[in-house]
């Protein structure tokens, strides 16, 4: 069973695209302590099931991060929630 992890942050590329845009995820670990992944290392973490991420924005309204393709690339994004914007684009970024 995967551990289920919040997503709290991003970082964006320089890409217009939004199928493109995003190289990390990030957020905060029980302990406090910060943690960071590539987006190649959560797809694979969330693909082997050994997480499973969050997004908890707004306040309340948790929506898992699932692995997306488009044109054979691999990308993060929310399950559909209705929510606009998108949900994981505009986390803050990362430190």
């Amino acid at each position: 069973m995967a551990d289920s992890i919040e997503v709290r942050c991003i970082n964006k590329t320089d890409r217009t695209d939004p199928h493109e845009r995003i190289s990390h995820i990030g957020g905060t670990n029980p302990n406090g302590a910060a943690w960071r992944l590539t987006e190649a290392d959560a797809i694979a973490g969330i693909e082997s099931d050994k997480w499973a991420f969050s997004v908890d924005r707004p306040k309340g309204d948790r929506v898992a991060v699932i692995v997306a393709s488009r044109l054979g690339r691999k990308y993060l994004k929310t399950t559909a929630d209705g929510d606009q914007p998108n949900n994981l684009l505009f986390l803050p970024e990362c430190p």
